[in-house]
């Protein structure tokens, strides 16, 4: 019994290794995928809500904002995307149109893949198609985690776990702490209050020693004890 837990162990570890090593961005910008490079200035619309959905898009530096506007007028963030992230999947799904809007908030490049050709990899290409589809459950539990968070947190604890996972928090394979520059009026859209509320709390944090502005806004792990405080 031992021996057989030990093979599955290593089993497991091995799968696990060969996993991480596939690396999405590597494979995405070597092979033979059609593909465009989109290079984007700060405030540059990469596609607006009504177009035309006709192809995803894969983050490669930089970063996006996702929003979406009612039909009296009134936008909401509803994701803010970092490298490593797929948008515009919609198209694969069947929807025709653009839901929202993507916007660079700093200067970032993606690369562009038409709907058909990203149906063709994720026939052929095995373990692509499995991180793709690591990536769309991991989206998944994260829509459903900010749907709790926005009926059952206040705006304190939904200000700090966006803060927290902006600066990526608990990735430790990932750059943590810094985060790009974002407008508090952007941070209130978010996460459904107002600009005052934020900069309230935003002071209150920096007070506590949770953040500091030091080049840009540096988040302190210990933030969390706001999220975990009942």
């Amino acid at each position: 019994m031992p021996k057989i837990a030990a093979s599955r162990n290593s089993k497991s570890k091995t799968k696990s290794t060969q996993e991480s090593a596939f690396d999405v961005q590597e494979f995405l910008e070597t092979t033979g995928i059609a593909k465009k490079v989109v290079v984007l200035k700060k405030a540059d619309v990469v596609y607006s809500q009504g177009d035309d959905a006709k192809s995803i898009l894969y983050l490669q530096t930089g970063g996006v904002q996702l929003s979406v506007v009612n039909e009296v007028g009134k936008e909401a963030v509803v994701a803010i995307l970092k490298p490593g992230d797929f948008f515009g999947e919609g198209c694969l799904a069947g929807q025709s149109f653009r839901m929202g809007t993507a916007t660079a908030f700093t200067h970032s490049a993606a690369l562009e893949i038409e709907k058909n050709e990203m149906f063709r990899v994720l026939h052929a290409e095995h373990a692509f198609s499995d991180r793709f589809l690591n990536f769309m459950l991991a989206r998944n539990i994260r829509i459903e985690e900010d749907l709790i968070d926005q009926l059952f947190n206040s705006s304190e604890k939904r200000l700090a776990r966006t803060l927290l996972l902006l600066a990526r928090y608990g990735k430790e394979d990932l750059p943590q702490g810094v985060l790009p520059k974002m407008s508090q009026e952007t941070l209130a859209e978010m996460i459904g209050t107002t600009r005052s509320r934020v900069n309230f709390f935003m002071n209150k944090f920096r007070k506590l020693g949770f953040i500091k502005y030091n080049g840009g806004l540096q988040i302190n792990k210990s933030l969390l004890t706001v999220v975990l405080h009942e």
